[in-house]
């Protein structure tokens, strides 16, 4: 068995991994790299492997880090099975739609401005990958891969469908078992359950975001979000959330809904999902009770909405975005993209960013490079549509809405895997995964870096 390493590998984006075993190519994830416009070229370099001799590419998630290059992988000759749970094919199409939508407009811009370019993919590349979607995941059952391989999927708790992937691999006899983590959620979250990672891992290829670092209990977290609401409210400003538009929009707007309901924000407040793509992934979100919490699935078959926020209005045009930027104060603006490389929050940042008054509240990862990052970090001006934007708004990191388990939940997430003989730490900075590396114990542990092949 060997097993390369294509994507993610010293860095947070692009996870994709091969594995080959008993003469099957088996693909795990195919993600976009994202960061920065550097990243480009990366994202349309060669794989690193012929596309045409993968037989299955299994999905662990859909975000594109995860999913956001297989377009990209059939239009070069992928033409084998692609297997994920119900949730995870609901959402990737959204997110792929949307992709899509970006490339075409940004190869648009470049020729107007006289480039001769086309885009990474387009919608009709979409929608052949769409085709190549076939059997669904069910938690906890297995799936015959074929070949003496056999695949079964579990609760990743990371976003709607998110799954870790166990493989079994019969050889002459033998069995070896690899675990593929895909992103692990964080042991107490709103709206979805605890991961369910599999024992008796005799390999684990393990993800590392946050390995060097825990974050804050949700209980504080949620607590923090909501005085900081309250108190822009009160001097007149705008709160701005750049956010993504699965699992964090839907989670803020559950942490809203119950902030409102108990009489921890101000009476009226005006909040504005300025995202299509997370209302139609709230949507989604309403299609799948079984993945969340028994208490939200319980909720929903009585007919009641966890995400119905008072006061809250969905923004779905482009002009109805546009005029947000005449709101000067009381208003709660949720809006894409989380890292803020794109999206309508970068119009809103750019309004408010500006205003002492207003606050903006970042609640995910932001990759280095990313205007988030530079924001976080400290920039007194940042360039926005050729401006450049001073930074006076109030700036808050509140870490404890993350989608990734911190280095505590890491490392109880990899003893309940079992003594892996190996464990390869992915998607993660070199810090946060040299970090994790020291803490584990009963393993050996591997870094690997771009292309990185392992017999195993």
């Amino acid at each position: 068995m060997r097993l390369t390493f294509h994507g993610a590998a010293g860095g947070v984006t692009g996870s994709c991994h091969l594995l080959e075993a008993n003469g099957r190519r088996i693909l795990i994830d195919c993600g976009m790299f994202q960061g920065g416009q550097e990243l480009d070229e990366e994202n349309a370099a060669d794989f690193g492997f012929d596309p045409g001799s993968v037989d299955l590419l299994l999905l662990t998630h859909a975000h594109l880090d995860h999913c956001g290059r297989i377009p990209l992988l059939v239009k070069r000759g992928f033409s084998g099975e692609i297997i994920c749970t119900a949730a995870t094919r609901d959402l990737t199409r959204l997110v792929l739609l949307d992709s899509a939508k970006l490339h075409e407009e940004e190869a648009r811009r470049k020729r107007r401005h006289g480039e001769r370019t086309e885009p990474l993919y387009d919608t009709m590349d979409v929608l052949d990958s769409l085709d190549r979607f076939g059997r669904i995941a069910i938690y906890g059952q297995t799936i015959d891969l074929g070949d003496g391989i056999v695949s079964r999927w579990h609760d990743a708790g990371h976003i709607l469908g998110s799954a870790s992937i166990c493989l079994d691999i019969t050889r002459k006899g033998m069995t070896r078992r690899i675990l593929f983590s895909g992103d692990i959620g964080p042991a107490v979250r709103p709206l979805l359950n605890a991961p369910q990672p599999p024992s008796g891992a005799d390999v684990v290829v393990m993800e590392s975001t946050y390995g060097d670092r825990d974050h804050r209990s949700m209980e504080s977290s949620v607590a923090e979000f909501l005085a900081v609401i309250r108190r822009t409210v009160a001097r007149g400003g705008n709160v701005v959330i750049p956010t993504f538009a699965l699992e964090r929009a839907q989670e803020l707007l559950f942490v809203l809904r119950e902030g409102a309901g108990r009489g921890a924000l101000p009476h009226g407040l005006q909040v504005f999902l300025d995202s299509p793509m997370a209302i139609s992934a709230t949507q989604i979100y309403r299609r799948h009770p079984g993945d969340l919490k028994p208490d939200l699935a319980a909720l929903l078959a009585q007919g009641r909405d966890p995400f119905a926020v008072p006061e809250l209005h969905y923004v779905e045009e482009a002009a109805e975005s546009m005029a947000l930027n005449a709101i000067r104060s009381g208003a709660v603006l949720i809006a894409g993209s989380g890292m803020c490389t794109g999206g309508r929050v970068r119009h809103h940042l750019r309004h408010n960013l500006g205003h002492a008054d207003c606050s903006v509240i970042f609640v995910g990862f932001a990759a280095r490079g990313t205007l988030a990052r530079i924001i976080i970090d400290g920039a007194r001006t940042v360039k926005l549509f050729g401006d450049e934007v001073p930074v006076r708004a109030q700036i808050h990191t509140i870490n404890g809405f993350s989608a990734h388990a911190g280095k505590s939940d890491l490392i109880d997430w990899h003893r309940r895997t079992g003594n892996p003989e190996v464990t390869f730490l992915v998607h993660g900075e070199d810090e946060a995964r040299s970090a994790l590396a020291k803490s584990l114990t009963g393993t050996r542990v591997e870094q690997p870096v771009q292309h990185e092949r392992h017999d195993l």
